[in-house]
């Protein structure tokens, strides 16, 4: 995973930081405008994209980890 680019999320720390300062000051919107919501709306779709790959990954290494158990079912009749 050393080879993965570093994910860029200041936009999200920035939402995230207005949406607390609105809150504090009780307001009732927060308002943005096109370029900070398309950076935004991007930076959650490389996120998410990011977290579903890593899911596929985890789940692949499991599977692999996953020891096979063979039962033989004979009747149970004593020879």
């Amino acid at each position: 995973m050393s080879n993965i680019e570093p994910l860029n999320t200041i936009p999200l720390q920035q939402f995230v930081s207005q949406v607390k300062s609105a809150d504090a000051s009780r307001a009732k919107e927060v308002r943005l405008d096109i370029n900070t919501a398309k950076n935004l709306a991007f930076t959650i779709g490389i996120v998410m994209s990011r977290l579903q790959g890593d899911l596929e990954k985890l789940v692949l290494e499991a599977n692999s980890n996953e020891e096979v158990i063979q039962i033989d079912m004979d009747g149970g009749r004593l020879e």
